[in-house]
């Protein structure tokens, strides 16, 4: 009875240590997919910033798991971007702060585009790498609203507006905007340049004046943003990798945990079935105003 006993914990036992070392095994093949290595050690992160920003939880949430994550000494922001939404852009830059805050270092390297809303999330980091050829800068607000009126006259289209304050329907597509609309309209575009100047002028350690002699929406290459300060160095991601690396104590070469690759549909269909697809942006809102958000748009 006793030996019969001991058997079957025996066998318990090999069957739960099969169980655990599956799991285990299991847990480090997901490390290692998922571009990181083995869950041990120091680190550096790379998290990439990629085409129009129109939200922002994919980003912060990736940001904020390097920040808790004790392997991940300094992360790296890779930003091809044109640009896109106020808000959610202002949230990226504000995740990379809180970022910086907890004592690990962000390093901005831009890639072929980084203009607008994407320099907007590069001047959150401790140092920014660019590329010679880079296209950046567009420093500025747009918003954009049309009016066809002439166009509903046209085919006999009359476009009824029934509302309950007088700048409700600010922005009607079907009828000219007013003096005082327009008016309303600058000022709110005015204040979040502002906003963006600012935050150029506290990230690059600028004062304003300096910043608004060049934040009038024009495009820069990399070379010239290095003349105007906009950017610390020139170099791409490799070099910003070992800029991060030196910022965190690290060897030049870092271990590295590598971007996340999320599926994309667009980008399947494009890239492995060669059908044609619209740019993104032609996709963006257009009107009515109330309905469009502001773009940090080049």
């Amino acid at each position: 009875m006793g030996s019969r006993r001991r058997t079957v914990f025996i066998a318990l036992g090999v069957t739960v240590g099969v169980i655990g070392l599956f799991f285990l095994t299991v847990w480090v093949l997901i490390s290692v997919l998922e571009g990181g290595g083995l869950p041990v050690g120091q680190k550096v992160a790379v998290v990439e910033l990629q085409g129009i920003i129109v939200q922002a939880e994919p980003i912060v949430r990736e940001l904020n798991e390097h920040r808790d994550n004790p392997s991940v000494r300094a992360v790296v922001i890779r930003v091809n971007s044109p640009g896109g939404v106020v808000a959610p852009t202002q949230e990226i830059y504000a995740a990379i702060q809180r970022l910086r805050k907890s004592g690990k270092p962000v390093v901005a390297s831009l890639g072929s585009v980084a203009a607008s809303g994407g320099y907007y999330v590069a001047t959150a980091a401790d140092r920014i790498y660019a590329n010679p050829g880079t296209l950046t800068g567009s420093i500025g607000v747009i918003m954009q609203v049309a009016n066809v009126e002439g166009l509903l006259k046209k085919v006999g289209v009359d476009f009824v507006v029934i509302k309950s304050g007088q700048y409700k329907d600010i922005g009607n597509f079907a009828r000219p905007m007013t003096p005082e609309e327009r008016r309303i309209l600058q000022a709110l575009l005015d204040d979040v340049y502002n906003q963006f100047v600012d935050a150029v002028a506290r990230g690059r350690k600028l004062d304003k004046a300096t910043v608004e002699s060049f934040a009038d929406g024009r495009v820069v290459s990399g070379q010239q943003a290095k003349e105007l300060k906009m950017i610390d160095a020139l170099g791409g991601l490799d070099e910003a990798i070992e800029g991060a690396a030196t910022l965190a104590g690290l060897p030049p070469r870092p271990r590295l945990i590598l971007p996340r690759k999320r599926f994309s549909l667009s980008d399947f269909l494009k890239d492995q079935l060669g059908l044609p697809l619209p740019d993104a942006r032609q996709l963006l809102p257009g009107f009515p105003a109330f309905k469009t958000p502001l773009y940090l748009m080049d």
